[in-house]
């Protein structure tokens, strides 16, 4: 792996890039959230952990709900594949809530293991607020998990922030802490600087995973430059209101200046995107952009070449916000 800028993920030991890989394509088309990608094949995929991996980026995000643990398997294989090279690779995963009490982390953690051939998790998340327990119990029982020493860390996702608290609370009866809380997060989806979510998680220490962070790819300007493109979008994501022409109209500004910033960095509007978002809150926030092909993965690693300056990332914001008005 290149050397990166690494940095502490929340208040735990692990030192993380900023970017990480995230793997919700690598589904396999199995399960109904496995089809919303295309079924990419083996070698596509290691492909792009390889890239992803000698471009920087040491963590790569799964779950359980990402193809019934199909994605799980492909991102173990395709890590195994780096050989001895690749053994420093962390590997976050989720458990799925629904329809489930907390007594259910215990007995499906050996499936998640079964299904990661042997790499440990080193963050393992609750991927959704809802289940028939409280997020105390949640953590009461991931807790366990850790002393066993079947996973490393907790964190969360989609929680609001008294959630947050909630859990941060019962993981320090155990002497740990919420160590993330993953949310959707970009230019143009900010409201968890509106809800307390980004605030709570700097009271505690919490770090923030941003997904979806190009907003389905309005924010790579491909739209903007050939709306015709939008045709071409198939799956649930067509239906995105982001989509429409008045949306892509209001949005053009912020392209724009997106498009005069990537030529000042020698990036793409995607990669100034991405490196706003992990520079925008300090050392607060980490992204994980997904890659259906192995160019996609080398513009991910490209991102985090360059830092913007406080006055453009301030500028960005102020046109993010224009562009909700």
């Amino acid at each position: 792996m290149a050397e990166g800028i690494l940095r502490p993920l929340g208040s735990s030991d692990l030192r993380l890039s900023p970017l990480g890989l995230g793997c919700w394509q690598f589904s396999k088309g199995r399960g109904l959230v496995g089809k919303f990608w295309p079924v990419l094949e083996d070698s596509v995929i290691r492909d792009i952990v390889r890239t992803s991996w000698e471009g920087g980026i040491n963590w790569f995000d799964t779950a359980e709900a990402y193809g019934g643990g199909q994605s799980e398997e492909m991102l173990a294989d395709a890590l195994s594949a780096l050989g001895e090279a690749g053994r420093g690779a962390h590997v976050a995963t989720k458990w799925w809530p629904i329809m489930r009490t907390a007594g259910n982390i215990g007995k499906t953690i050996d499936e998640r293991l079964r299904r990661l051939k042997g790499w440990p998790i080193d963050l393992y998340q609750v991927h959704q607020p809802y289940s028939f327990s409280s997020a105390a119990s949640e953590m009461h029982a991931m807790a366990k998990l850790v002393q066993q020493g079947r996973i490393k860390h907790v964190g969360v996702s989609n929680f609001t922030a008294d959630k947050m608290a909630e859990a941060d609370k019962a993981l320090r009866e155990h002497g740990l802490r919420l160590v993330s809380n993953q949310v959707k997060y970009s230019l143009l989806d900010r409201r968890i600087e509106r809800n307390g979510i980004m605030e709570a998680a700097k009271e505690l220490g919490v770090a923030i995973i941003a997904y979806s962070p190009l907003e389905q790819g309005i924010l790579s300007g491909k739209f903007h430059s050939n709306p015709e493109l939008v045709k071409q979008i198939s799956g649930p994501r067509k239906w995105s209101s982001g989509f429409k022409p008045e949306a892509l109209n209001r949005t053009r500004p912020l392209i724009d200046r997106l498009n005069e910033l990537a030529d000042k960095y020698g990036a793409s509007p995607s990669q100034v995107s991405l490196n706003w978002l992990i520079h925008a809150h300090g050392e607060t926030v980490f992204a994980i952009p997904g890659a259906s092909k192995p160019h996609h993965a080398q513009e991910n690693v490209n991102a985090m070449r360059f830092t913007l300056s406080q006055e453009e990332i301030g500028e960005l914001a102020e046109l993010a916000d224009r562009s909700k008005r």
